[in-house]
């Protein structure tokens, strides 16, 4: 077995299940983030020997990008949403959680991309910016405007919606 089939294999044994976490708040259904994990994996082993040093910033690139070019093709098809589906990691607050991912489900895809990447991945505006090939401006004004939406869709979920700013 090659070097770049173990490195690949490792990287993806690794990194599946977070990859998948997040391509479930992208998506909002199993169904289509799981296909959404599977396509980016695809691309990048077959870009793997120019990717191999820093692969989960091409998988997630690409999985945004795939994300939004799916959304787009699909935009007057309703989603249905499983519940339930990363069952291994348990939220202590069930109910904030199912209020967090309704909620998300509210926002505009670019709105919950920024916030996804933002909060949920813990990226810098700079790096959000870098990854959606967006200004960081534009990182910074998405978020605001995601936040206000929310703060108007969501007034139970006031405790989490802090001030960007």
């Amino acid at each position: 077995m090659s070097n770049d089939r173990v490195g690949f294999e490792a990287f993806v044994a690794a990194r599946t299940a977070a990859l998948a976490r997040t391509a479930y708040l992208l998506t909002g259904d199993a169904h289509l983030a799981e296909d959404l994990v599977q396509s980016a994996l695809l691309k990048a082993a077959e870009h793997w020997q120019r990717i191999h040093t820093s692969p989960e910033a091409y998988v997630r690139r690409t999985m945004y990008h795939q994300q939004v070019s799916w959304w787009r093709r699909r935009r007057g098809v309703r989603e249905h949403t499983i519940e339930g589906y990363d069952a291994a990691d348990r939220v202590p607050d069930l109910d904030v959680a199912l209020s967090v991912r309704d909620a998300l489900a509210l926002l505009t895809t670019r709105q919950r991309q920024v916030l996804v990447l933002r909060f949920f991945e813990d990226l810098t505006e700079h790096q959000v910016a870098d990854v959606l090939g967006i200004s960081r401006g534009s990182v910074k004004s998405t978020t605001r405007q995601a936040f206000d939406r929310l703060r108007r869709v969501a007034p139970h979920l006031a405790e989490f919606v802090e001030d960007p700013a």
